[in-house]
């Protein structure tokens, strides 16, 4: 706004005066001066806001900045794990303890769903139907969706709900209810915090750094499945999205992939043979080699 205010200033242009011309160009200077799009979307929400608050006080009699058109920001493209990485970090928990089934399953269950975290601890026990292979969760806006239980995946929520559970929620079976995840001490449900703290700990330990959270096991679900031949509406509907452009993010995640398939699959992609000999002859034309 201290930019925005010096332009009007220096232009000598009163509050009362500004008419859309005027804010356009000052957009414009300020995507031409080199500042990041998000810099000059961040400038325009607040010269919205404040020709906003003029409107409602009565200060203007029309919204100069109605038709103003932020820049679009540039669409983020997911980080993703390879697939050796996701199967490090699962290897990385070690034991049969309750809380090393609990989080064993845990990890399967994020990057075998593709869930967000708080549809994971979300679960209970009767979102499960493991003779069906099938687990229920609720998404965004209590959005309910079906989800497959994949061979690993399925045996690693039978040793839990089976063996770990019980186990971790010996004298504190009233208080956690049906949730199917539980805290290390078997008291309560595991949280969204507690979830992450399990997978920092594991990533760490399988090395994979700080960076790893559970979005990143969900981007990593998404781009695996594109990678293996998955129809993209298909994908839509596992993770939930309700646009399948926020499905599409990921086919940009899988151009590197893309590019090895063309390789190796097109047969005007690859270096043709280099056998022959200078000079020799295919029918009526001279074929030269380098």
């Amino acid at each position: 706004m201290n930019r925005y205010g010096a332009a009007c200033t220096a232009g000598g242009v009163a509050p009362d005066a500004v008419d859309a011309g005027i804010v356009g160009d000052h957009v414009a200077a300020l995507s031409r001066s080199g500042l990041a799009a998000s810099s000059v979307a961040r400038a325009v929400a607040a010269i919205r806001s404040f020709h906003g608050y003029c409107l409602d006080e009565g200060l203007l009699g029309t919204d100069p900045t109605a038709l103003l058109v932020a820049p679009k920001l540039p669409q983020p493209v997911p980080k993703a794990l390879d697939v050796d990485q996701v199967l490090a970090l699962l290897d990385s928990v070690a034991g049969d303890t309750p809380v090393a089934l609990r989080d064993r399953c845990l990890l399967e269950l994020l990057y075998g769903t593709g869930m967000r975290v708080s549809e994971a601890v979300g679960l209970d026990l009767g979102d499960v139907d493991s003779e069906r292979r099938l687990v229920r969760c609720f998404g965004k806006g209590a959005k309910e969706r079906v989800v497959p239980l994949g061979t690993h995946l399925l045996g690693a929520l039978d040793q839990w709900i089976v063996r770990g559970r019980p186990a971790l929620s010996r004298g504190g079976a009233a208080r956690v209810g049906d949730a199917l995840f539980l805290n290390a001490r078997g008291t309560s449900r595991l949280t969204r915090q507690g979830a992450w703290l399990v997978l920092k700990r594991h990533a760490e330990r399988a090395g994979l750094g700080e960076h790893v959270s559970p979005h990143v096991l969900r981007h990593s679900c998404a781009t695996h499945m594109l990678e293996g031949g998955a129809d993209i509406r298909l994908v839509q509907e596992f993770l939930g999205h309700a646009s399948i452009g926020t499905t599409q993010v990921y086919t940009r995640v899988s151009r590197h992939h893309l590019h090895e398939v063309f390789v190796s699959s097109h047969p005007r992609a690859r270096d043709r043979p280099r056998n022959r000999a200078p000079g020799k002859r295919r029918g009526s034309a001279t074929v030269w080699t380098s």
